[in-house]
């Protein structure tokens, strides 16, 4: 799994270098068989967050991506997505995407993560919920969406997060990106066309294997 998301990240031309950051042993030697780049961690990280700032300290760059080891199907035209806001806006301090959720069965899956987005474009609020809540639906179905899980950050911005204590939102969710919200980091969000599977239980990861037979690395 993790040469595919290796080979994906890879082949985007938003990229200028792929590495694999990991405490595993494992991980590392597999990555080394098939020729890619890995930095070891220390095994403390409580978070993807701080895995990723301890290889960025090390880096002479201005953005940093992050793609999760378990989006197997990440698609690179969704990594050029993410960074293009950076280029066009040097406000900008983090980014995400999103998608429309368009199965019913996903507002109340809590493994996809649903995201709410302010008119400008800003991430309020991510939840493994189902948000918005709708009181009254004769009123209207709000737009809905789910969160795809890619970032990019400045390096500063990435460093400083890196620093600040987990928040109680961050924990009661189990989900990373709050740390930022909590503490007045505004994340723009990017919506995509390009889904990925992110693989949480044995019946995503059978999901990729389907998909990964039939899509070429």
């Amino acid at each position: 799994m993790i040469e595919h998301v290796y080979r994906r990240a890879k082949s985007s031309r938003a990229v200028s270098e792929v590495i694999v950051a990991t405490d595993d042993l494992r991980v590392a030697t597999r990555v080394n068989d098939f020729g890619g780049k890995v930095r070891l961690t220390r095994a403390t990280h409580e978070t993807g967050t701080d895995r990723l700032a301890e290889v960025a300290a090390s880096l002479d760059c201005d953005v940093v991506v992050n793609v999760q080891g378990d989006e197997p199907l990440v698609d690179p035209g969704a990594i050029g997505e993410l960074v293009a806001p950076f280029a066009n806006d040097g406000g900008v301090q983090m980014t995400t995407l999103f998608r429309r959720i368009v199965e019913p069965a996903e507002l109340n899956n809590p493994n996809i993560v649903k995201v709410v987005i302010d008119r400008g474009g800003y991430a309020m609020y991510f939840s493994r919920s189902p948000i918005p809540h709708v009181r009254d639906p004769r009123g209207g179905w709000p737009p809905l969406y789910r969160h795809i899980g890619l970032y990019a950050y400045r390096r500063s911005t990435l460093l400083v997060l890196a620093g600040l204590e987990p928040t109680p939102l961050e924990r009661a969710e189990s989900l990373e990106q709050l740390r930022a919200l909590e503490h007045g980091h505004r994340i723009r969000a990017v919506e995509t066309e390009h889904d990925s599977i992110g693989v949480d239980t044995p019946e995503d990861l059978e999901r990729v294997r389907e998909t990964a037979a039939s899509t070429p690395l």
